[in-house]
C-alpha cells in the first residue's frame, strides 16, 4: 500500500467511528528479532499530554500482547480497509500462544520508521509509538458501576499511552 507521511500537527482523524468501527491492529515487539505479537484493538483514544501527540490503548494482561507491550519500549497501531476485516476478526480472537497468527493472517510485517515494533505493507494508516506511561485500571476508581460488569474474569486492562513519533497513511483520509 503507498502511504505518505502525515506530520502529527496535520493528522486528523474521525476518532471515535476509527475506534469503533474500523478498529486497530496493535503490535508491539520487535521486527528485526522476530519477536512480537499483534492484536485486534477497538478502545482507545488519540489526542495530547504533557505536550506531546500520543495514542492511548489498553491490554488485558490475559493477552499474549500484554508480554510484549510490556517488555519492550513502543508500539504500533494500524488501520485496514474493510477487505481486511475478516483478519482482524481472527487476528483479535486467536492467540499468538498457540499458533504465529500473524503469519496465517496473510498480512506482511515490515520494519516501521522510528521504533522497533513492526508495521503492516497492507495497512492504510500506521502509528508509530513509544510508550510514556502505563499504569493497570483499578476498579476501586471505576465511578460508573456499569464498568465494572466488562471484567467479569477480573482481569482489568493496563492503559498504555504512547508518544506519537511517526504517522504514514493515505493522506486523503487523514488530513483535514
Amino acid at each position: 500500500m503507498v502511504r505518505e507521511l502525515i506530520t502529527r500537527e496535520e493528522f486528523a482523524l474521525k476518532s471515535i467511528s476509527t475506534w469503533n468501527n474500523d478498529w486497530f491492529l496493535l503490535t508491539a515487539g520487535n521486527f528485526q528479532q522476530g519477536k512480537y505479537n499483534s492484536m485486534t484493538i477497538s478502545w482507545g483514544s488519540i489526542g495530547v499530554i504533557w505536550g506531546k501527540p500520543f495514542v492511548q490503548v489498553v491490554v488485558r494482561p490475559t493477552r499474549y500482547t500484554h508480554e510484549f507491550i510490556e517488555n519492550f519500549p513502543d508500539f504500533t497501531i494500524c488501520a485496514f480497509d474493510e477487505e481486511f476485516r475478516r483478519v482482524l476478526n481472527r487476528l483479535g480472537s486467536k492467540s499468538g500462544r498457540d499458533i504465529d497468527k500473524v503469519r496465517h493472517s496473510g498480512l506482511t510485517p515490515i520494519s516501521s520508521r522510528e521504533v522497533s515494533a513492526p508495521s503492516f505493507d497492507e495497512a492504510r494508516l500506521v502509528i508509530e509509538c513509544r510508550t510514556m506511561y502505563k499504569a493497570p485500571f483499578d476498579p476501586k476508581n471505576f465511578v460508573s458501576p456499569e464498568i465494572e460488569s466488562c471484567y467479569s474474569a477480573k482481569d482489568y486492562h493496563t492503559c498504555y499511552y504512547g508518544e506519537i513519533l511517526h504517522i504514514e497513511g493515505k493522506r486523503t483520509l487523514y488530513t483535514s
